[in-house]
C-alpha cells in the first residue's frame, strides 16, 4: 500500500488535555496561497469503486492518493463506533438475509423522520460483525456489486489504525448526534477516546449539527468542520425550536458565529456554484471568500464521477445511451472549477480523480 506524508494540516503536539493535539488556526488565504495543496478526502473511502465504508473502500482510497479517508460514525448497542452512512443498515448490509435478526426490524424516528429497518444501536458489535456490506446504490454503480458479501462493517478503531499504517488522515463525521444522545449512546466521547488512544493527529471532525461541535471545541483542539447542506437546518436547531437555517449560517454573520467554534466549513458544491433550473451552473457565490475572511477553510462535497451526479455543463457522452447516467463525465473539469474559486479541499468518491487534479495544479 501507498504510504503518504501529509503536509496539508498544521498540527502540533500539546501536552495534556483530552486529546494531545492542536491545530493552528488557518490563514484566511486559500490553501494554495498558503503553499499547501488542496486536500483530497476519500468520501466514504473510494466509494466510486468499492462499497462505501468498508476497509476495501478505504484501502482503495489510500492507494488512489487520498490525503484523508472519511468514515461516517454511528454507535452499536454496546457503544462501539462503527463506520456506516446511517444507523439504518437495511440498504448497506445483508441483514435482511439473516433470519436470526428478523425480529430486530422496527420503525424509529431519527431527526424527525420515521424510518423502518434495522439499526446499528440494536446490535452488539459481535452481532454486526456477522453481517456483510453491500453496495448502497447498485443501479448507479453496478460494478461495485461484485464486492457484495465480502467486507465486514469496520469499527472506527480499525479505520484509524488503517490510516495510521499508511500515513493518511481520518475525517470522521458524527451522524445524528442529537438522536444518539437521546438514547444514551453519545458519539463524541468514544470518538475522542479512539483518536487519543491511537495518538491520531491527522484529523478533521465534522458534523451537520452545531451543538456537538461546540461541545467538542471544549474538549479538543483538533480541527472541527461545520457541514452545510444546500437546504434545511441543523437538526439540533430544529429540535430546540430555533428558526434559523443553513441559509442563515452562510451569511457573513452566520460565518462569524461558525468561526467561534469551528475551523472550516464543508459545503454542498451548490453553495459555491449554484445550478439553475436547466441543470447548468450559474454565477459563483461569494461563500468561499466570505469564509476565508473569517479564517474558515472550505471543503466542498461531493465530487462524483457519474454524469447524473454532475451539472449539465460537465456531462459527457450520448444522452440517449442507457449507460449515460452512470458514465464518467468531466469530473476533473468540475473539480478544477471549484478549486479555481478557492476551495481548500474536496470530498471525492474517486480520490484518484481528485489527486490528478491537485497534482496538475501543483506540478
Amino acid at each position: 500500500m501507498l504510504t503518504r506524508r501529509l503536509f496539508a494540516s498544521a498540527l502540533a503536539v500539546l501536552t495534556g488535555g483530552t486529546v494531545a493535539v492542536v491545530l493552528l488556526q488557518p490563514h484566511a488565504a486559500t490553501a494554495e496561497r498558503r503553499g499547501q495543496a488542496p486536500v483530497v478526502i476519500g468520501h466514504r473511502g473510494a466509494s466510486a469503486h468499492r462499497p462505501e465504508h468498508t476497509l476495501l473502500s478505504y484501502e482503495a482510497a489510500i492507494a488512489m492518493g487520498a490525503d484523508y479517508i472519511e468514515p461516517d460514525l454511528v454507535s452499536t448497542k454496546d457503544h462501539i463506533l462503527v463506520a456506516r452512512h446511517e444507523n439504518d443498515i437495511t440498504g448497506t448490509t445483508d441483514v435482511a438475509a439473516h433470519p436470526e435478526f428478523a425480529d430486530r426490524r422496527t420503525t424509529k424516528t431519527v431527526d424527525g423522520r420515521p424510518i423502518t429497518g434495522w439499526f446499528t444501536e440494536d446490535f452488539t458489535l459481535a452481532e454486526l460483525k456477522t453481517l456483510r456490506a453491500k453496495e448502497r446504490v447498485p443501479d448507479l454503480r453496478p460494478d461495485n456489486t461484485a464486492f457484495d458479501g465480502v467486507a465486514e462493517i469496520p469499527t472506527f478503531d480499525e479505520v484509524v489504525r488503517l490510516a495510521q499504517r499508511h500515513g493518511v488522515g481520518v475525517y470522521p463525521e458524527t451522524k445524528h448526534p442529537t438522536y444518539f444522545d437521546s438514547i444514551g449512546l453519545s458519539l463524541e466521547e468514544p470518538l475522542l477516546e479512539t483518536l487519543n488512544s491511537n495518538h491520531m493527529r491527522k484529523v478533521y471532525i465534522q458534523s451537520f449539527e452545531t451543538a456537538n461541535l461546540r461541545e467538542l471545541r471544549k474538549k479538543t483542539r483538533l480541527p472541527l468542520i461545520q457541514l452545510i447542506t444546500f437546504g434545511g437546518a441543523p437538526y439540533d436547531w430544529v429540535a430546540a425550536g430555533d428558526q434559523r437555517t443553513y441559509d442563515d449560517m452562510v451569511k457573513p454573520e452566520g460565518l462569524r458565529e461558525v468561526a467561534s467554534y469551528a475551523n472550516g466549513i464543508g459545503v454542498d458544491t451548490r453553495r459555491v456554484v449554484p445550478v439553475g433550473a436547466d441543470g447548468k451552473v450559474t454565477e459563483p457565490t461569494t461563500l468561499v471568500q466570505d469564509a476565508h475572511r473569517r479564517r474558515l477553510d472550505v471543503h466542498v462535497w461531493t465530487i462524483r464521477n457519474e454524469n447524473s451526479q454532475l451539472p449539465l455543463d460537465y456531462r459527457l457522452g450520448n444522452p440517449a445511451s442507457p449507460a449515460f447516467p452512470r458514465a464518467t463525465g468531466d469530473v476533473m473539469g468540475w473539480l478544477t472549477r471549484l478549486l479555481d474559486l478557492g476551495a481548500d479541499g474536496a470530498f471525492c468518491d474517486d480520490p484518484a480523480m481528485g489527486r490528478a487534479v491537485v497534482a496538475k495544479r501543483t506540478s
